[in-house]
């Protein structure tokens, strides 16, 4: 019997990732990645030769049986995402599922993890968080999943599209009134930028720039009455 093992990959700049990631992909017997050519430059940067295959949210249904078998065949195999751990906000939960199921052993590789890089640098509370990942694109159902969250005590974490992200913090500054932000931008990246502040504070700040890049939006949790008493 094999190993599935679940390595993280950086979430923009290539130096971000462990020695013993690079081991692994180098030692297993396949690797599957969400994209395979996103994947190739990472491999060619740390000279890794090992065997490729897709991984993505097409062919989930196909390609983990597949994989199993190999699993179960005594193949060693990595899965990757595009970024970050696999799994979050990214295609492995059916693969790690399946390999649990058939007690295949599942090994974490761990590393970058762009929720939790934005989490960090957001200057909001970290002892408590929810990570909701990317928001419904249709906006009735968008919309009913902030207000569902307006009253939640913890540090909100999501992914956004830069080409919804406009849309996204007006709508916060609606529902999450005064609450303090962070729009994380390209993270790790060249153009990394943290933009932090009240929702229409950050707004103007974006109001004249094409936004571009991944981003993480961080919304401060809502302060009980007893802890606005207390400070």
């Amino acid at each position: 019997m094999g190993a599935l093992f679940i390595v993280a990959t950086p979430i923009g700049n290539l130096e971000d990732i462990t020695f013993r990631a690079v081991r692994i992909l180098s030692e297993v017997d396949l690797i599957a990645a969400e994209d395979t050519r996103k994947t190739k430059i990472l491999l060619a940067k740390y000279s890794v030769h090992t065997p490729l295959t897709s991984y993505h949210k097409f062919n989930i249904r196909s390609k983990t049986p597949h994989l199993i078998k190999l699993l179960e065949a005594g193949k060693n195999i990595a899965l990757v995402s595009d970024a970050g751990m696999p799994g979050i906000s990214d295609p492995g939960y059916e693969i790690i599922r399946a390999a649990v199921d058939q007690k295949i052993r599942v090994e974490p590789v761990p590393g970058p993890s762009a929720a939790i890089t934005a989490l960090a640098v957001s200057g909001l509370k970290t002892d408590r968080f929810v990570f909701e990942g990317f928001l419904p694109k249709k906006p009735g159902k968008k919309r009913k999943l902030l207000k569902s969250l307006k009253d939640e005590s913890r540090t909100i974490i999501i992914y956004e599209s830069p080409f919804r992200i406009i849309k996204t913090l007006n709508e916060v500054k609606e529902i999450f009134t005064g609450r303090e932000i962070a729009v994380c931008r390209e993270l790790t990246k060249k153009f990394e930028e943290i933009i932090r502040g009240k929702a229409g504070d950050v707004l103007e700040q974006l109001k004249d720039k094409k936004v571009r890049g991944e981003i993480v939006l961080v919304i401060s949790g809502q302060v009980s009455q007893r802890e606005r008493e207390v400070n």
